[in-house]
């Protein structure tokens, strides 16, 4: 009797051994934090929500992913398109800008007729900047870029940077001018390159799964010409380029716009004041697809 007592006993104490080392909060132990949002595992804390920086009473820093930024960046922005322009000239008053040899045909706006086909425009934007505004709807759009502008006429007209020229007063030296060539090229441009910085309020719909996401900006653009010059070949001159300074503006504003639909975007730009200081009076607008993100 007395052995099976003592082997009771000693059972007994073997299972209030265990159990409280069963119910001790062992590494391998599970148990859910007071906040909703965690639960731990040992030494291991599942986080559900959290804030960036955050530590639990274990000290065990809580991580969670970022929320959307609201300035996003697209780099490398190409746009294809065409240069063109409104003549507005008054050729009987040109203040000696246009010139024509004793005997011929009065200078006219024909004489500045582009070959529309050929008159290219190209943008490179370094970048473009987006910030939301209102949620991700109304955006504040800017960048920096090269805007090149290549006009192609069809008559013989050349511009020259240095010339005695005649005007009301008698004449004028060293001034820029144009005027009707005597040869004729098969290939006659004037280009004007400009360092600009566009800025755009940028209207976009919700982003919805399947569906293509609509977009319109407009805004105004501020561009520096850098550089103009006026690139001919003919057979009896060869191939030339003359570049200098032929009284054009050096800083240009553009109204400007782009619409999207999904990865298809249109722009264009207007310049509502002549791209000329005197003479002429010229107002350039440029037209085509832009090959951007958004």
């Amino acid at each position: 009797m007395k052995r099976l007592y003592a082997l009771t006993t000693l059972l007994c104490a073997f299972a209030i051994t265990s159990m409280a080392q069963t119910n001790t909060p062992a590494s391998d132990s599970t148990k859910k934090s007071s906040n909703n949002d965690t639960i731990r595992i040992g030494n291991i804390l599942i986080i559900k929500k959290g804030k960036i920086g955050k530590t639990d009473s274990a000290g065990v820093i809580i991580t969670t992913k970022k929320k959307n930024s609201k300035v996003s960046t697209n780099y490398g922005i190409v746009d294809f398109g065409f240069s063109n322009f409104n003549d507005n000239t008054s050729y009987g008053n040109t203040g000696g800008y246009t010139v024509n040899k004793p005997g011929s045909p009065a200078f006219s706006e024909a004489d500045l007729k582009l070959k529309g086909g050929k008159s290219i425009n190209i943008n490179i934007w370094f970048f473009m900047q987006k910030v939301a505004l209102v949620k991700q709807n109304i955006n504040l759009k800017y960048g920096l870029g090269l805007e090149l502008n290549n006009y192609r006429f069809r008559s013989p007209i050349s511009f020259k940077e240095n010339g005695t020229i005649p005007y009301s007063g008698g004449l004028q030296t060293n001034a820029p001018f144009v005027f009707r060539d005597s040869i004729s090229f098969s290939k006659n441009k004037l280009a004007l390159d400009y360092l600009t910085v566009p800025v755009m309020l940028n209207f976009a719909t919700n982003k919805k799964p399947g569906k293509k996401q609509f977009s319109t900006s407009f805004g105004i653009s501020a561009g520096y010409l850098y550089s103009q010059r006026n690139k001919q070949i003919s057979d009896e001159r060869g191939k030339e380029k003359n570049k200098g300074d032929y009284d054009v503006e050096r800083f240009k504003i553009s109204y400007i716009g782009e619409i999207g639909l999904g990865g298809v975007r249109l722009y264009g730009a207007y310049t509502p004041k002549s791209i000329f200081e005197r003479g002429l009076d010229v107002k350039t607008f440029n037209v085509g697809i832009r090959l951007s993100n958004w």
